[in-house]
This record gives C-alpha cells, structure tokens and sequence, in this order.
C-alpha cells in the first residue's frame, strides 16, 4: 500500500468535497428547474405566497426585509440564519427570480427577517401586485469557506496549524499536563474523568457521549473549569441549534457568551447573548447608527461635481469604522465564550482572534473540513459527540463510499485513543431499552443510573415491543421524499392509541406524558401528521405528540417513542436503514417505553435486526414468564 501524508489525505479530503460540491449544485439546479411550487413548500424549503413586511438597516448595518408565511403553517420548514434564498414573483406558468441572492437573519415561527444586498428593489418586493415567494438557495459560501479551510491546513508550515495537522493524521501519541485529578462531586467518576482529560490535554481531548449520559452537562463542566484558567474560549457546533443549547447552558451558569449568529428560537433570554443585541444596546450604539444615516443620505443625494462631497464622505466613514471597532474591542474584551457554528466561526467578527482552547460540540455530525475552519485560531481542541449516532450529511455516493463522510472526530479515535474517555452512566432510558444499544454499540460499556434502570409508565409494561406489520406496505413517492407505508402508519396511530387508553387521559394530561413518532423516511412523517391532524382523538394530546424523521430528533428524547420502520418487501430491500447509526438514534429516544412497527421478513435478513428481533422477542417471552408466576 502506498505511503501517504497528512498533505495527500487532505488533498483527497479536498478532491472528495469537490464531488459532493458539484453533485449537490446539480441536484439543486435539477430539483429547481423539476419540482412543482406545491412540492417545494411541502417539502420545507419555499415560503409560498409571502407577506412582506418593513425594511430597516439592521445593527450590523445591513440592510433586512421582513417577510410572513401565510399559507401552510404546520409544515416545519428548513429555513435557519445564515442560509441563502432567493425571492421570486409567480407569473404563470413558470416562477420568475430576482437576480439577487438574500440571506436569513433568523426566523420566529412564520415571520422571518431577511438581509438583502443595498441594490435590492425592496420597494418592487413590497407593493408588487404579483404573488411572491422565497426558496432556500444553493449554499456556495459554506463550501467556499470549507475549501479555503483545507487549502489553509495543507500550506500551514512552522506554525501551530502545522503541528495540530500532522499530529491529528498520525498516531503519535498526543501530549498531557500531570497534576492530581480535580473533583467534581455533582458529576459521576466517568464524567469527572473526562473533565479531568479535556483539563490535562496539550493538543486534544476527545468527550465519547452515548445517548442520555450527559455529555452537555460534562461539557459545560469542562469549558467552566477551562475558563479559570483561560481568558477566552471558542466553542462551535455544526448545527445553530447545538450552538444555542450550549450557550443557553453555559449563560444559566452565570458565563458571558457571546453568541455569534442569530438563535434558532428567538426568545429574550437567547437573543440577549447575541451579538447584535449587544451591539444595539451599547451605549455608543446610537452615535453610530446617526453616522450610518448620514452617510446613506449622503449617498443619496450626492452633487455632481461637488468637491467637498468626497472629503464629507471620507470623514463620515472613518468615524463609524472608529466606533465599530471601539464597540467591537468592548464585546469581545467582556465575553468570557465565544459561540458560533463551525462556518460561523469564519464570520469577518473574529478575523485576528486567537484562542488558546476550541470546543467543538456535535463533532461526529460535522464534515472534516468544516472542523478545520475554527482549528486555524486555538491551540488546542477538545471534540465531543458520538460517532455511533448521526453522521454528517453526504449527498454524493461515491463520496460517501471514498470517504468524506469520516469525520475528524473519528480520524483522531483511531489515532489517538489515548485521548478519548467515554461517559458510561446514562439517565434516560429505562435499563431494557439500553442495554441493546449499549451492548452492540458500546461493547457493553454504558451502564443505567440507578434511579431510572427501572422506569416505567405502566407496572409490569414491556420496555421494548416489535408489532410485526404486514408485506409489501411500502410505497416508492420519488427521490426526495423516499418511501411511505399508509398500512403501518395507521397501524402505528392504532397501537399509539391503545396505549393511551390503557395509560388514561387524565394521567396523560396531568403528568404530561410525551410521545415521539419516528419514521426514517420524510413522506411517512408527512402522512402520520396528517393522519394526526385528521384524527379526533388526539385532539387533547397534540401538544404532547412530536412525529419527525430520525435527524429531527437528533439530541431530544421522549417518555413514549415508536418507531415506523416503512420498508416491506419480498426481497429484504432496506435502503438507507443500513446505516445503524441512524437506527442507534432511533431506538434511545425513549425513556420508558420503545415500540417498533416494521415487517420481520424484510428487516431480519441484517443482522442488526434481527439481532434487535430477537432481542425485543426474548424480553416479551421473559415477561410472559413473570406473568405466568405472578398468577
């Protein structure tokens, strides 16, 4: 085999992207040019017809439109700050765009606020007698800005990017601090470990959290003891919504975050870590935002010829760039933590930032490239997350197969296991419903706490059941939505029901019993919630049923989860359900009581599930044994 180079593994990294690069500009060019309006919205990714709202200049000094979903309000859409869209005005038969590209400022429910380039005809978007309506856009800048990290690791020479790169490829073992671990008597011994790892580590520290053992909590504990003795830390996520639930986590311990990047829901106690809030509520906020006004009218109402237009201009300019700067040092100078997604941390805020530590949250989740981009500003890096639950997104399936998908989380576990510790107490789920993720996934290392091993709803009740559903249920509804089976949904809200009567109304409402139902594939999700919505009997319990794909439960859990598995066929065809990581997520949702819905005959030839059959069969065979006893 030839020998290769952190340089040529980056190299092929780099020429891997390009492949998922053009592969997901394509199917966007195809999916636009293909897909009906109707379709579009269904799917999350079009707001169709808008209401528009004002337009202001923002504190950042950007120009921003607000827009109003009006029609089709419980579809969950997939609109996020920082995503690209891009408007357009509905003539028949085809939509018509506007040749600009906007970006999300942050979303609140149906209302979201939209910044736009200064040459946007807002007034045109605003009194347009046509229906409008806005897309998400293909994201070039993610990919750019990753590409612009791999180019940056390969040329590092001499320096500490250098070093991290050729000791995260190879398995030279990383380097520790020794001092007398420190104790942390709220936490349990593995977490206190591995706090004690993230403080002794030179180079890298790795936190393995499996589902339910408390790997933000260990987290939070370690950026807290970190920050006696650093000034300033970076902490990033792949995802807005793990960026927010890290803040939020470290704010109710009295840190001072500074949230870069709108929240994903917008509420006064997240926004008030927020960049742009502090940037408003500056004392010197008001001078500048009267500087910027002039400047624009300025702009506006230029004179030819006029010889002291410039001189004005020049002078204008220089003052708001004084005070930005003088309130930006200030922010920065305060904040103790600075959060921001992975791509987030390449915003122009932190250009000339350094950092001693970066913790990277949810870093089994993120492509490798997108873990180098904040890599280039720290010293050290501690990763947490757990590369047997979901991987990242790859559309390219020769990428996927080349090996983008392997994350710098897992490169760094094989190379350096020295540097990984594993949370081994989980408190979620009752013992039954661990024990086969912990065994199959965790070599059996995951133990239950004490308090929840035996948690249940109903005495007696099994933990985990499979209901075997009927053959050929399955139904194929295009690339983008995968497969549905209107059989075992229904079957689904029948068992659902049944248990529901068997808990009670009364005690469901007073203890706020949850339930989440999970289907891998989106068109199944679509049809139960509709089959909810339909359905009269759930009426009292909407507010307490969640159904979504398994991403969408990504990092939630629930007292009642079931599980619509979808695929029924002769010919023991599963798709993507291959991927176990994803079933891993699945099955340690819940709690207390886990119900699979899916055909044995087609799910049992993987081994995996019919290991899981057969597991979910020797406990009901258990129980009908106990049963037998007691009477």
């Amino acid at each position: 085999m030839p020998q290769t180079t952190p340089i040529l593994e980056l190299q092929r990294q780099r020429m891997l992207l390009e492949i998922e690069y053009f592969t997901e500009k394509e199917a966007y060019r195809k999916f636009t040019e293909n897909r009906g309006l109707a379709r579009s919205v269904k799917r999350g990714d079009t707001w169709f017809p808008l209401r528009v709202g004002k337009s202001y200049y923002n504190s950042l000094n950007q120009l921003c439109i607000e827009v109003f979903r009006t029609t089709d309000q419980d579809i969950e859409h997939n609109f996020e700050f920082g995503r690209p869209v891009q408007f357009f005005k509905q003539p028949t038969p085809n939509p018509s765009y506007y040749n600009f590209t906007a970006t999300v400022s942050y979303v609140d429910g149906d209302r979201m606020v939209v910044a736009v380039p200064d040459t946007a005809p807002i007034i045109e978007l605003q009194n347009t007698d046509q229906q409008l309506g806005v897309q998400l856009s293909f994201d070039e800048t993610s990919y750019r800005t990753m590409f612009d990290a791999l180019d940056r690791v390969m040329r590092a020479k001499n320096n500490r990017l250098a070093e991290l790169r050729d000791l995260f490829y190879k398995p030279t073992p990383s380097q520790f601090y020794t001092f007398s671990p420190l104790s942390f008597p709220w936490l349990n011994p593995t977490q206190e470990n591995a706090v004690n790892m993230v403080l002794r580590a030179k180079d890298v520290a790795i936190v393995h959290g499996p589902p339910g053992t408390g790997k933000t909590t260990t987290l939070v504990e370690a950026i807290f003891e970190t920050l006696h003795r650093e000034p300033q830390v970076l902490v990033c996520a792949q995802s807005n919504m793990a960026v927010d639930w890290i803040s939020e986590r470290l704010v109710d311990r009295g840190v001072n975050v500074l949230r870069i990047g709108n929240p994903t829901r917008v509420n006064d106690k997240m926004l008030s870590f927020t960049y742009e809030r502090r940037f408003e509520a500056h004392p010197d906020y008001e001078l500048l935002w009267s500087i910027r006004k002039a400047i624009r009218e300025l702009r506006q109402h230029r004179k030819r010829g006029s010889e002291n237009w410039h001189q004005k201009m020049d002078r204008l300019k220089s003052r708001a760039a004084e005070l930005e700067i003088r309130i930006n040092a200030e922010l920065f100078g305060e904040a103790r933590v600075i959060a921001c997604t992975l791509v987030g941390s390449a915003n122009r805020l932190l250009e000339g930032q350094k950092y001693n530590t970066l913790f990277i949250d949810e870093a089994a989740q993120a492509l490798e490239a997108a873990s180098w981009i904040p890599i280039r500003r720290v010293r050290r890096v501690i990763l947490a997350g757990d590369h047997c639950q979901l991987p990242p997104t790859v559309k390219s399936l020769a990428a996927l197969k080349a090996g983008l998908g392997k994350t710098l989380m897992e490169r760094l576990v094989e190379n350096h296991p020295e540097a990984v510790t594993l949370l081994g107490v989980q408190y979620r789920m009752n013992e039954e419903i661990m024990r086969f993720s912990s065994d199959w996934f965790y070599g059996g290392k995951v133990q239950s706490a004490p308090q929840i091993k035996h948690r249940s709803i109903l005495d007696y009740d099994i933990p985990m059941e499979w209901i075997e559903t009927d053959v050929d249920g399955e139904e194929f509804v295009g690339e983008s939505f995968g497969r549905i089976n209107k059989k075992e949904a229904e079957q689904t809200l029948d068992i659902l029901k049944k248990y529901f009567t068997k808990i009670g109304k009364a005690r469901i409402l007073e203890e706020r019993i949850d339930v989440g139902v999970i289907s891998p594939y989106r068109a199944q999700v679509q049809y139960l919630r509709h089959l909810v919505r339909r359905d009269g009997f759930f009426k009292p319990y909407r507010s307490l049923i969640s159904i979504n794909t398994v991403d969408g439960f990504q990092g939630q859990e629930r007292d009642v989860i079931l599980i619509s598995l979808v695929r029924s066929n002769d010919d023991g065809q599963i798709g993507f359900l291959r991927d176990l990581r994803r079933m891993n997520v699945a099955i340690t949702r819940a709690r207390m009581k886990l119900i699979i819905l899916g055909n044995p005959d087609t799910m049992t030839r993987h081994p995996f599930y019919r290991k899981l059959y057969e597991y979910v069969e020797a406990l009901r065979e258990a129980s009908a044994d106990t049963e037998e006893q007691r009477s």
